[in-house]
């Protein structure tokens, strides 16, 4: 079929909307027509290098919508269900998924990469194969996609919110409530008020912390922090130091999450010093091994 999607065709271009050809799923996989799109950091990367894959890719890997076409073998949904995208598969099979540990799913090793999981592609354009990012492509109107990266929802549930639930959210929840194991009367840090960065400091509100200190350069998000839960804010992590002191009369914080755009290492030696005793550092961002260190002024 014919359909309209977002492609990025090499490194540090530009996404071009253009229509592409979407073949039918296969054994396993769905055909879902999108109703939202989420655009997280994370499909920056794709422009910037920071994550590295191969082009051209459909972007996107926050999504929601309804399954217009099942193939071979799929009963878990059916045609005309809501569904949410996964930006990470979950088989249920592997010895990760039935640990409970379904982000570190075996089907997931190569979800940024492109392909699918038998290592063809759905998207066609140019007289080239388009890669899907997180398996998914959301920046589509229609795109295939594993029955293993969609979950059925209840019937009448906002579509264009639960799109975020598909990353966004649940990185920045989980990074508080489960990576954290933040609890009631605890002090957090959250250092990075992005899309995860906000989540977390809502993760962190919802945990029962006493305080939420969020850091961030920008004045309009460290305004939005405190809308969304933070009890205080701070432009850098020395000014949080003082703050988190201060609340805390020098213990510190129970942990800090560092949600910034890029993992820099210039961050954990800071972000080691806002906690105390027996205190986490909880780093939910993506770094590139080879990337050239860029001198930064926003956390020093």
């Amino acid at each position: 079929m014919r359909t309209t999607a977002a492609v990025l065709w090499e490194l540090g271009g530009k996404w071009e909307v253009e229509e592409v050809e979407l073949d039918p799923p296969a054994a396993g996989e769905v055909l879902v027509e999108l109703t939202a799109s989420g655009l997280c950091h994370s499909d920056e990367h794709l422009v910037t290098g920071d994550l590295p894959v191969a082009y051209p890719m459909v972007g996107g890997h926050e999504g929601a919508g309804r399954v217009v076409e099942v193939g071979p073998g799929v009963r878990e949904v059916a045609v005309g269900d809501p569904v949410v995208m996964t930006f990470l598969p979950s088989c249920g099979r592997c010895s990760y998924c039935v640990r409970g540990y379904t982000a570190l799913c075996d089907d997931g090793a190569g979800a940024t990469l492109g392909p699918q999981l038998d290592g063809t592609y759905r998207f066609h354009a140019r007289g080239e194969d388009v890669g899907q990012m997180c398996l998914l492509g959301t920046f589509a109107r229609h795109t295939v996609v594993p029955v293993k990266s969609v979950v059925k929802i209840d019937e009448g549930f906002p579509l264009h919110l639960a799109a975020l639930v598909g990353c966004g959210v649940t990185t920045g929840v989980g990074s508080a409530v489960r990576t954290a194991e933040l609890r009631p009367g605890d002090t957090a840090v959250v250092v990075g008020i992005g899309g995860i960065g906000a989540n977390a400091v809502q993760g962190a509100r919802l945990a029962g912390c006493r305080y939420v200190v969020a850091v961030d350069p920008v004045g309009f998000k460290r305004e939005k922090a405190l809308e969304l839960g933070a009890t205080h804010v701070a432009a850098s992590m020395d000014e949080a130091w003082n703050t988190v002191s201060s609340l805390t009369r020098g213990q510190l914080a129970d942990a800090a999450i560092l949600t910034t755009g890029v993992a820099e290492g210039a961050y954990l030696q800071p972000a080691l010093q806002l906690v105390g005793k027996r205190g986490r550092v909880v780093v939910t961002r993506s770094a590139t091994p080879t990337r050239t260190p860029r001198r930064s002024r926003c956390w020093s």
